[in-house]
């Protein structure tokens, strides 16, 4: 079996990825710029699982990342190196020409729906180039596949993300956000409302958790699902639990609006900073939510209500899954299609909950 090469596999999402594979029983590479945090995280592992097949490997995803492919021979990449805002698919070509699979983490809209411009390369090549395996829209339209049969036509959609104050917190996902605060953002299927990032200010109603006040994101989901599922509106949001903090950037992204040239992921190191401080208000609880209303199959208005609640800070680990899941399939030569696609309906959403068996982690609906 192949090892499955973890690009930033130190980080946020790449240490847990690197130890849910290794608790799989699947060999694993981690690699990133610091040499020092993958050979730490690498001892750290091997002590846990003396039997795991592990590697590490200092390595700049960015400089050389061919002559490192054909070094190490990964029959799966994933790549965890965001924010994929600013991103070329530089690194999923490296990888097509190595003949190595690719799965990546990305939630930046423009990234995830243009992955399909390598597909006829990936095909070719035999190789599977897998974008947006999280969250979103990963999760998202794991849900909609589950519950879409209930609905004869699904006329709206409204989602949204709440993280717990005290859930880490990665550098890459806060200049991701920061990167449209107070921009329009696209339309979103038929709905020709202009939406601003981190704008529309609501209260959601979370299981556990109680209100909490959400604000516009720009995510892929909006693009992908007008296309695949047929809804004229959609609206994704995230939240901040503490108001001080969701108001401060609602704030920053009225002065955008306003027309103040800032550029605000430059500054994300030290907001980052700055929000870390609140922690101590917090809790580790965090959730999600989907909410499709339309027509049954009866014809009456149908509506279905779909909520995850993570506790114990294990909010992080839900964004892991589809890589790890799809990682997992590709390693042990299961179908997977090839080509190059957004991660729409690749993960079901039963596996997606087995997977996070292990974690504090619940499931409503109504």
């Amino acid at each position: 079996m192949d090892d499955i090469l973890i690009l930033g596999g130190y980080g946020n999402f790449g240490k847990r990825i690197s130890k849910a594979l290794l608790r799989h029983g699947l060999p694993i590479i981690i690699a990133g710029r610091d040499e020092t945090k993958a050979r730490s995280l690498a001892k750290a592992l091997r002590a846990e699982f003396p039997q795991a097949q592990l590697r590490w490997a200092a390595i700049d995803a960015q400089s050389g990342l061919d002559r490192h492919l054909r070094r190490l021979r990964p029959s799966v990449t994933i790549n965890t190196c965001g924010p994929y805002q600013t991103k070329t698919y530089d690194i999923a070509d490296a990888c097509i020409a190595s003949g190595s699979s690719y799965i990546d983490l990305a939630d930046a809209r423009d990234f995830v729906t243009g992955i399909t411009s390598l597909h006829d390369r990936a095909e070719q090549a035999g190789v599977s180039v897998i974008s947006g395996a999280s969250t979103v829209p990963g999760l998202s339209s794991a849900v909609i596949e589950q519950y879409r049969q209930e609905f004869s036509r699904i006329e709206s959609l409204r989602m949204g993300i709440s993280p717990g104050q005290k859930a880490e917190r990665g550098l890459a996902t806060t200049q991701a956000i920061l990167s449209y605060i107070g921009k329009p953002l696209g339309p979103a299927g038929r709905d020709k409302v202009v939406r601003y990032g981190w704008q529309d200010l609501y209260r959601q109603l979370y299981p556990e958790l109680g209100p909490r006040w959400m604000a516009n994101c720009d995510v892929p989901d909006l693009d992908l699902f007008p296309e695949r599922y047929g809804i004229n509106a959609i609206q994704f949001s995230a939240g901040m639990e503490l108001a001080p903090i969701h108001f401060g950037i609602w704030a920053f992204g009225w002065l955008t609006r306003l027309g103040l040239s800032i550029d605000w992921p430059r500054h994300a190191k030290t907001l980052l900073g700055a929000s870390n401080w609140f922690d101590r208000f917090g809790s580790d609880a965090g959730g999600m939510h989907v909410v499709m209303r339309g027509e049954g199959t009866n014809g009456a208005p149908h509506e279905r209500s779909w909520f995850i609640i993570a506790k114990n800070g294990d909010g992080p680990q839900i964004p892991c899954v589809p890589a790890i899941l799809l990682a997992k399939k590709l390693a042990l030569r299961q179908p997977v299609p090839t080509g190059a696609m957004a991660c729409v309906g690749l993960v079901a959403l039963e596996d997606y909950l087995e997977e996070l068996k292990i974690f504090a982690v619940r499931t409503y609906e109504r």
